[in-house]
């Protein structure tokens, strides 16, 4: 116990680069948004009406789910990532929140369309790819997220590991939204909630084998 005290105490300071915990996570998004971004111009490539649909107020709907995750995330990681420190109520109950809101909105927009358009709305055109390829694009800042963690010392590897699949779920998210034509909140609630379980599961899956120390 003493050992982990002292361990968390220093925490802060245990990381090479300048400004500690913070400088290390900003370098881990950074890489793992500019590998995703890399396979998605990649594989996929960037909307050609991306001009039309910025001045949509849905994109920017579809964009903040993603980033609201994406900030509770990190706070989340930021902790966890110290020893002996659990995530806690409040930045818990944040990480719910934002699917929350979504699920909401969803239900809410599934409820005043007509039955004949409510299936459609739910499974768009591209159910059938949307949450694998939310996973694929999650894989960089996956990566560069365990390596932020391993050059701290978490205790709660389970649930460290999960958080930093969250983080690049939501990141994943992020980057495919510039890709991605689905503009239906019911659509979002459900694939793209999907694609960030994946990472988050395969996090909590290796946490205890690659954060251990």
């Amino acid at each position: 116990m003493e050992l982990v005290n002292m361990l968390a105490a220093g925490t802060a300071g245990s990381s090479s680069l300048p400004g500690g915990v913070g400088a290390r996570m900003a370098v881990a998004l950074a890489a793992g948004l500019g590998g995703s971004a890399l396979l998605l111009a990649i594989i996929y490539g960037v909307r050609s009406d991306m001009p039309e649909l910025l001045l949509q107020p849905l994109f920017w709907l579809k964009v903040s789910f993603p980033l609201a995750v994406l900030l509770a995330a990190q706070a989340a990681a930021s902790r966890l990532a110290r020893p002996g420190v659990r995530i806690g109520i409040g930045p818990a109950a944040a990480l719910m929140l934002p699917p929350a809101v979504l699920w909401l909105a969803g239900a809410g927009w599934l409820a005043l369309a007509p039955n004949s358009q409510r299936l459609a709305l739910l499974l768009g055109s591209t159910w059938e790819v949307c949450s694998l390829n939310i996973a694929l694009l999650s894989l960089p800042t996956l990566a560069a997220m365990f390596w932020f963690m391993r050059g701290l010392a978490p205790t709660q590897l389970a649930a460290a590991g999960a958080v930093a699949g969250l983080v690049a779920g939501a990141q994943g998210v992020l980057v495919y939204s510039l890709y991605c034509v689905e503009m239906a909140p019911p659509f979002w609630g459900v694939w793209y909630v999907l694609g960030m379980l994946a990472p988050t599961l395969l996090g909590a899956l290796a946490g205890p084998i690659l954060l251990r120390w």
